[in-house]
């Protein structure tokens, strides 16, 4: 028989629903931090693991990475930080991960901190292979559904399989339909939800493999919902390989649902009043981005709802670094521009965190945001917060060299969120740089995280200077890397 072609549908990873094993994976590659997670600190990692009787090879003589691999990919998966695409694979804790690691001990707020992961998780993904038509934020659609009255805040296993991992956006009008097509299923009996289920037993299989066994599992034992079993209704098997000779794989369906466990419930309101379920994600094939930034946006998620909920300053210098890509889109946005300036004096909070830095906000008509004094050098330079509601389309060098002129200034940086590519043209053979404020707040917010206090400006005045004229945000972000990333 045929195997026949699975239809397009969300993908979530199965490759664990131990959450122990994924905080010792997570401790295991932060604590490797300091050295490269090569082939051979890989397969320390699985011995170390596997005398905490959280791994178990198949052959130990063979020793296979491919487990570690999906280990490491499952860190990726849920947000606790990403590779970058680089030769040597390279792979940065979030904020989010770093504040997991934070409070590992603290389960009360490990739950908020991994629903709030959930909350950042969109597809596309960076580490996920579901295909490129699904444009949403999966587990915001899922605890929005299980948060419906209309729904009895419940999301039976079923619902899931045969009709919600096929959404592919979730306008509120989708919304509503999906809400529609949940309750005309529920009118269906146990041997009509089988002979529906079977009719596309290879897709809806998997469906239920990832829902059933592996995801919802691991958000049960997080404790961010409660499961109700229910019974064995079917079982549902997997596509054999062309002449196999084995029995195919069977998975058990039942008819049980899960619901967002009542301490919980308040929390994830509060996050969906604010992060909405019909938010639109970022495009990982944005035309006008590099991808490794709309990456580095993605994983910077670190809301404040989370931050007041578990105790955390609001007002701390790494929230407000986190935030500078955000705060650059919302300031952009005020037609009057009366709240730019609140920008221009965390970009200065930024340059000031440079040991070796002196920055002071200026603003206004006819001056540059920020002047700043390279102490060591005793050289100054210019910073412009350069933003609008769209992309940057140009730059004035005239008006920069004004501004830089003012000060005695060596060299402009322009700070933005993005920007077209012909704006690039325009700082060619001037002393200006462009860096993206994604890699900007990335590159503070580690120094800042790992307590590196003395923050040298030397490296980004070398880079600046050799690359005037250009784009330095990958310059800067290989640095960054270079400093704090563990090699994978």
């Amino acid at each position: 028989m045929p195997i026949m072609v699975e239809r397009e549908k969300w993908i979530l990873y199965k490759h664990t629903c131990d959450y122990e094993l994924i905080k010792a994976v997570a401790m295991d590659v932060k604590n490797s931090c300091a050295s490269n997670i090569s082939s051979t600190e890989k397969y320390r990692m699985q011995e170390r693991l596997a005398a905490l009787d959280l791994y178990k090879m198949r052959n130990p003589k063979i020793k296979p990475l491919d487990s570690i691999n999906h280990r490491i990919n499952t860190l990726e998966f849920y947000m606790f930080g990403y590779e970058d695409n680089s030769e040597d694979k390279r792979f940065i804790f979030s904020p989010l991960g770093n504040l997991f690691l934070k409070y590992i001990g603290d389960e009360q707020k490990l739950k908020k901190i991994f629903t709030t992961m959930l909350f950042a998780i969109q597809f596309p993904h960076w580490a996920n292979g579901t295909p490129d038509c699904f444009k949403l934020y999966p587990f915001r659609l899922l605890l929005k559904l299980m948060s419906d009255e209309r729904l009895e805040y419940k999301l039976y296993s079923t619902e899931y399989a045969y009709i919600v991992a096929f959404e592919k956006n979730a306008s509120e009008a989708n919304y509503e339909n999906l809400v529609r097509k949940i309750l005309e299923f529920r009118n269906y009996n146990d041997d009509k939800v089988v002979a529906l289920l079977k009719e596309d037993e290879h897709t809806y299989v998997n469906c239920i493999y990832e829902w059933q066994y592996y995801t919802q599992k691991l958000l049960r034992t997080i404790g961010i919902i409660d499961v109700y079993e229910g019974d064995k209704i079917c079982q549902l098997y997997h596509p054999q390989k062309t002449n196999s000779r084995s029995s195919p794989t069977g998975r058990w369906v039942k008819n049980g649902y899960a619901k967002i466990s009542a301490d919980l419930f308040p929390f994830v309101q509060k996050m969906l009043a604010v992060y909405p379920y019909n938010a639109e994600p970022l495009k990982l094939n944005d035309p006008e981005r590099m991808q490794m930034d709309v990456v580095k946006e993605i994983y910077s998620f670190y809301p404040n709802i989370l931050l007041e909920e578990i105790g955390e300053d609001v007002d701390d210098i790494q929230v407000k670094l986190l935030n500078l890509p955000f705060l650059i889109e919302k300031y952009s946005n005020n037609p009057d521009n009366s709240t730019a300036y609140l920008f221009e004096e965390v970009l200065a909070e930024g340059f000031n965190m440079f040991v070796n830095v002196e920055a002071h906000r200026i603003g206004g008509a006819g001056h540059t945001d920020v002047e700043c004094l390279y102490i060591t050098k005793r050289k100054k330079f210019a910073v412009e917060a350069k933003s609008t509601a769209n992309k940057l389309s140009g730059v004035n060098t005239s008006r920069l060299r004004e501004h830089r002129n003012q000060i005695g200034g060596e060299y402009t940086i322009v700070i933005t969120p993005r920007y077209v590519p012909a704006a690039k043209r325009d700082i060619r053979n001037e002393p200006i740089v462009f860096v993206l404020a994604s890699t900007f707040s990335e590159y503070l917010y580690n120094h800042v995280h790992h307590d590196v206090r003395e923050i040298d400006y030397e490296d980004f005045d070398s880079i600046i200077t050799s690359h005037l004229g250009t784009d330095v945000s990958k310059l800067i972000s290989n640095m960054t890397m270079e400093k704090f990333a563990t090699r994978s």
